[in-house]
């Protein structure tokens, strides 16, 4: 890892375009859009999950239930099945996190945590995942478990059920809040340390999420210190709705094995050449950074300048809850952006590396990723194509 950061060079501000392009809108899991002929079914394509929210995983079929089941009126929004979209300011992150807390005030016991872990890993299944690294903040949760500590070993207890009915490994990411006290990071950092592991049903890194722009961010250093003593994987947002400064600030202070979001490093070519030498892969979610302003159109997300400068970079959905779009849906707006599918393979590897995984699991998965370029798609004659 680099102890210096360069400088910023002449940055690029995000694309800006009258026309907005649309996620597609799901309710669990939904695979490809039917590909065209001489196209892979993405969704069969091995690849790791490495950024999704606990609560945004949620289907909106369990939120409408759970809502029905409390008696919750919930704002049309929600129900509407179309992709949340907010502008890049306070305002529109504070719509966001509104919408956010009416889904997080639902997740109230026990039953429900697990179901939210169960459900997450059988979408994911259905896409091709093979590894879910599934982000939270037990703190939410706390008040109706009993406290922050049966909050996360509930979550872990259903990550290794999730993992033994599926097959999809899911571990754990504990996540301090930007918006809270650093003093609660380091309690939720102590809290992950005693769970440390990097197999299914085991916290194998810590993160910070929430607006990019609250807090100081070296006032976090010392909870993610307690974390990478305990062998934990640095994994904070950053570079999402700030550019460079705030990815250089991030990198210098928290030293992150992954960077969730880190899109707009690319802004800054030294800064970028930076985090490709300090190998820092970037947890990249095209559909989140439409949703929430970053970029007006999914074209616009500069995913192919990203991979050309050889940064690795990992896809993930964010909230597909709130997003109405999922894993695969990333990999078809790569596509649709011109990626064939040698580069949407190297994607999906890129995944798996960039997964905390043990190294037998990362070459069986990698093996599966040749196996699925080897064989061609076949045309079934009703206009779509399947991979044998």
């Amino acid at each position: 890892m680099p102890t210096a950061i360069p400088g910023p060079s002449a940055p690029t501000a995000p694309t800006a375009s009258a026309a907005m392009g649309a996620p597609a809108s799901t309710d669990g899991p939904t695979g490809a859009r039917p590909p065209g002929t001489g196209q892979r079914d993405l969704a069969a394509l091995p690849k790791a999950h490495l950024h999704l929210h606990f609560t945004g995983s949620m289907r909106l079929g369990t939120l409408t239930e759970l809502a029905s089941t409390s008696r919750t009126r919930l704002p049309s929004s929600l129900l509407d099945g179309d992709p949340l979209r907010v502008p890049a300011d306070h305002r529109g992150w504070f719509r966001f996190q509104r919408a956010y807390d009416t889904a997080r005030h639902l997740v109230d016991s026990e039953g429900v945590m697990r179901r939210l872990v169960l459900e997450a890993a059988l979408d994911d299944a259905a896409e091709g995942s093979r590894r879910l690294e599934m982000q939270v903040d037990p703190t939410s949760y706390a008040p109706f478990v009993g406290g922050i500590t049966p909050a996360l070993e509930i979550i872990l207890d259903a990550a290794a059920q999730a993992t033994a009915l599926t097959g999809v490994e899911v571990a754990i990411i504990v996540a301090a809040s930007r918006i809270r006290h650093p003093l609660d990071a380091r309690a939720l950092a102590r809290l992950a340390a005693r769970h440390a592991g990097d197999g299914p049903g085991q916290v194998v890194g810590f993160g910070l999420s929430n607006d990019e722009r609250a807090g100081e961010t070296s006032a976090f250093a010392p909870a993610f210190a307690i974390a990478r003593r305990a062998g934990l994987a640095s994994l904070p947002h950053g570079g999402e709705l700030l550019g460079p400064e705030h990815v250089r600030d991030v990198v210098s202070a928290l030293r992150p094995h992954r960077l969730g979001h880190g899109v707009r490093a690319g802004e800054d070519p030294a800064l970028l050449d930076a985090i490709v030498a300090a190998g820092i892969s970037l947890e990249v979610c095209p559909a989140s950074n439409v949703c929430l302003g970053v970029y007006h159109r999914t074209e616009d997300v500069p995913l192919g300048a990203l991979i050309d400068h050889g940064a690795q970079v990992a896809l993930g959905a964010d909230d597909p809850l709130l997003f109405s779009s999922r894993l695969t849906d990333q990999y078809e707006i790569a596509r649709s952006q011109g990626l064939d599918d040698d580069a949407l393979a190297e994607l999906a590897r890129g995944s798996i590396r960039a997964s905390l995984a043990e190294e037998s699991s990362k070459r069986r998965w990698l093996a599966e990723v040749d196996d699925w370029l080897a064989h061609q798609p076949t045309w079934t004659g009703s206009g779509t194509s399947v991979t044998p």
